[in-house]
């Protein structure tokens, strides 16, 4: 395995368990699959009022198991013994972007986790869609993304 997919794969995951160890207790999964394709060209749904916005807290928890399951996918690829391809950090990052937006159309519009969330998600749909995913994932921009999701989200009491 080349070092640069090497220090992507260390630096993702220290990074998820840095963030995943802000938190409290797993919670209970709420959503389902999120397709594997990258939704570049549908339009954001419409923002819910704040009284049918779900609150920070469960937006950050519905984040966390995003991530997550990024990271157990990561590990799985890594353990495998076979050098990560390009396309399984494109359907990786692909479905981290997919759900973290639809995690943040659910929050309040003027929320500070849903403003992280939808940051979280441009880094990793721009990663995504890069000729080497893995390779584009591993950048200041998306480091800064995931920290200030974090920031929000134990601000708001929640974890990420």
């Amino acid at each position: 395995m080349n070092r640069v997919r090497v220090s992507f794969l260390s630096l993702a995951c220290a990074s998820l368990l840095t963030l995943a160890a802000c938190g409290g207790e797993d919670a209970t999964p709420t959503a389902g699959t999120a397709p594997s394709a990258v939704a570049t060209s549908t339009a954001p749904a419409p923002a819910p009022s704040t009284a049918d916005a779900v609150d920070d807290k469960q937006l950050c928890e519905a984040a966390k198991q995003a991530s997550d399951k990024m990271k157990e996918d990561l590990i799985a690829a890594v353990s495998s013994g076979t050098e990560p391809s390009p396309e399984l950090f494109k359907k990786v990052l692909s479905e981290l972007q997919n759900e973290v937006t639809q995690t943040a159309a659910t929050g309040a519009s003027d929320s500070e986790v849903v403003a992280a969330l939808e940051q979280f998600g441009a880094e990793a749909g721009k990663a995504a869609n890069a000729a080497d995913p893995g390779t584009a994932a591993d950048n200041p921009d998306f480091d800064k993304a995931g920290n200030s999701l974090g920031t929000a989200c134990e601000a708001a009491g929640g974890t990420f």
